[in-house]
């Protein structure tokens, strides 16, 4: 479902205010919701999330983290609901397919264990009896079923905070103080072009960028991705040095079908360009035309690496 256009403007339209007894009412659920105490792990809980519906970039600083806790010497696990998948109940990842565990799910598994399911205090327990010494959230911020000890809040510096409405009336999750309210650092991915560090209050905030791992200097190509802001893959190719001649955004975690990608291969040979997609793209394009596409990865750039190792650090000796 595309998040209608209205969520994303600097100011609240007529739309919102027809639903904003709705919002209203939605934000009090989520915090009625999150009232309740969660379960408490015997290890470091680290939570990436953000306060908006669509990707803000938690998938890639979960893996980032992930990255930096492995060179640490730590054994961390990432827990992730697996968005768009059937599993249910706890279970490690270790050869499903996206159908059943999602593609989040099967990009974190690169990095480190990952453990998937609707109770997130569930994957814990697992994760932590594997062996795991630090839990890693991608998402979960308004999710109560486990107590966090850091809480990593992730802005999209292109979309920021939208109208700053609670869903229906905007894409908010919650209202923006009480995520930051359960928040204890802020990182801002890209441009921040919506002022939106100067609305976190007194949060500390981290900037990033993203960065593509491959070098796309002269290179003409066509991007597709469901991803929550496929334009800003597009933004990435172009930093990269392509010459991108367009941008196919589909769906969220759309499911493609052998028609779509059928069609963006056509689209692309008809404009003399290379088909690219994102990594979390690549696990839905089915085995027999996945070799047709580039996929492209990327990662962050920080401004101040030494502010992200200190943040870390910080986030490890909460439980100390």
């Amino acid at each position: 479902m595309k998040a209608p256009g209205f969520w994303w403007r600097a100011r609240p339209g007529w739309q919102s205010w027809l639903l904003a007894p709705l919002g209203a009412l939605y934000a009090a659920i989520t915090a009625h919701r999150m009232a309740r105490p969660g379960w408490r792990a015997s290890v470091p809980v680290i939570c990436c999330g953000n306060p908006t519906v669509g990707g803000s970039g938690k998938t890639i600083l979960a893996l980032d983290i992930g990255a930096r806790l492995l060179a640490r010497g730590c054994k961390p696990a990432f827990l992730t609901r697996g968005y768009g998948g059937t599993q249910r109940l706890p279970v490690r990842v270790a050869g499903q397919s996206v159908a059943e565990i999602g593609d989040e799910a099967l990009l974190l598994a690169a990095c480190a264990p990952t453990y998937v399911g609707a109770d997130r205090a569930a994957t814990a327990r697992l994760a932590v009896a594997d062996g795991a010494d630090v839990l890693v959230l991608d998402d979960g911020l308004q999710n109560p079923t486990l107590a966090k000890d850091f809480s990593f809040l992730v802005v999209d510096g292109a979309a920021g905070f939208g109208n700053g409405c609670p869903i229906p009336a905007g894409p908010l999750r919650e209202t923006l103080a009480a995520a930051i309210a359960r928040s204890d650092l802020a990182v801002v991915i890209g441009d921040d072009a919506t002022a939106a560090a100067t609305q976190l209050g007194g949060l500390q905030v981290l900037t990033a960028r993203l960065l593509a791992d491959t070098d796309l200097t002269g290179r003409k190509v066509y991007a597709f991705a469901g991803i929550g802001r496929p334009a800003k893959f597009g933004e990435t190719l172009a930093a990269a040095g392509a010459n991108v001649v367009q941008v196919h955004a589909f769906p969220d975690h759309h499911p493609y079908s052998e028609a779509d990608l059928r069609l963006v291969l056509a689209a692309a040979a008809g404009l003399c360009a290379t088909p690219v997609t994102t990594p979390k793209d690549a696990t839905r394009l089915g085995e027999n035309l996945r070799d047709r596409f580039d996929v492209v990865g990327v990662t962050l750039a920080w401004t101040d690496p030494a502010a992200i190792e200190a943040a870390l650090s910080r986030a490890l000796r909460a439980r100390a």
